[in-house]
């Protein structure tokens, strides 16, 4: 049961990365957030058609709504009264009002209930099961896999259109790609993997899934097929890792996946090679020495082999000269004696030939 727990998370995960990379890229995260709970009145008015949550009914309102909800966010955008997150903001809280308050006028004693529909739990999902070439299967896993195959098939037909489409709608529209076709495409996609994804993961792993694998990537990539590698391997990864981690703890699947996903983030956050902030605040620190040590050769050269060597090239008048703290005095001569620029005879500093070569393009450099 563990491993089809696994397989299940696995796939709702990199289902959910495809129109999660490129709902990022057009900075229309939210919208994700936004899908996943405007669904909920489609599930209840298909849930009320037959009293039942497997029949196509409640996958079907699901869509629908949540295609209401994108035209509506669409409509207020092109109105230009309303724009953006706004728009979204506006529109979902109304829908998603509208399904709690059906379930608790016509659901309430059934088993439909806004906690099991937002929540969703991986550990339930593999006892509904179906028949499948004579093999009893997870009803989750077929789904989800269904729609990661849908996924990935109109990625790949339609890579080169969404990319284009993503980063300039006018070139788009000027190779004779639709923008707009292609957006209604990319909700629709959004909308079908939320609602199959909803009942096994829940709208939070839901969100999760679609936003936080692929923001981890953009930190770490420019390229947008490296970027779509990436999210599939973090994605993978925290499913594997969150289903592990959960049973070794005993706790929610789903909260054990998002903080691996969250590890992966802050990692990427502190560390990426181009963007972390600890990389930033080392390769300040790198600049900082190089410029140190460019104005230490400097001040070497046009002192060596003159009267006052001895004593303006000393470490102490170095120090004093240049307001060094010792330590950061230290690490400066260290730098320069390890590149071969300076060598130290008894307490005085010389240049090599090397650092005689060198000093001017250096100190060029950083000014």
């Amino acid at each position: 049961m563990t491993a089809e727990i696994i397989i299940i998370a696995t796939l709702a995960s990199l289902a959910c990365a495809i129109p999660g990379i490129f709902l990022l890229l057009k900075r229309m995260a939210l919208i994700s957030d936004a899908i996943s709970h405007s669904i909920l009145p489609g599930i209840v008015i298909g849930f009320l058609f037959r009293q039942s949550l497997n029949t196509p009914y409640p996958i079907v309102g699901a869509v629908l709504f949540a295609m209401v909800m994108v035209i509506t966010v669409e409509a207020l955008n092109r109105s230009a009264l309303v724009k953006g997150d706004t728009a979204i903001a506006i529109v979902f809280p109304p829908l998603f009002s509208i399904g709690v308050v059906l379930v608790s006028l016509y659901a309430n004693n059934v088993h439909l209930d806004t906690d099991a529909v937002l929540l969703g739990e991986l550990a339930f999902a593999p006892f509904d099961r179906m028949m499948l070439f004579g093999h009893s299967l997870p009803k989750s896993l077929v789904k989800m896999a269904i729609i990661l195959v849908m996924n990935l098939t109109i990625m790949l037909l339609l890579f080169k259109e969404l990319k284009v489409s993503t980063f300039d709608p006018v070139l788009s529209r000027s190779l004779g790609f639709s923008p707009s076709l292609l957006h209604y495409l990319l909700m629709f996609i959004t909308s079908v993997t939320a609602v199959g994804a909803f009942d096994s993961v829940g709208a939070i792993l839901v969100l999760a899934f679609m936003i936080t694998p692929t923001a981890t990537a953009l930190l770490l990539t420019n390229s947008l097929l490296v970027m779509v590698l990436i999210t599939f391997a973090i994605s993978s990864a925290s499913s594997l890792l969150g289903v592990l981690l959960a049973i070794r703890i005993d706790s929610g699947i789903s909260g054990a996946i998002t903080t691996i996903m969250g590890l992966f983030f802050i990692t990427a956050y502190l560390f990426s090679p181009t963007v972390g902030v600890v990389t930033k605040i080392r390769n300040k620190q790198r600049i900082a020495l190089e410029y140190a040590l460019s104005i230490v050769l400097y001040h070497l050269l046009h002192h060596c082999e003159e009267d006052d060597m001895e004593t303006e090239c000393s470490y102490g008048h170095l120090r004093l000269q240049f307001n060094y703290s010792p330590r950061y005095m230290r690490k400066v001569v260290h730098t320069g004696v390890r590149r071969g620029l300076i060598e130290q005879i008894g307490e005085v500093f010389h240049l090599t030939e090397s650092g005689k070569e060198t000093h001017v393009d250096t100190f060029r450099l950083h000014h």
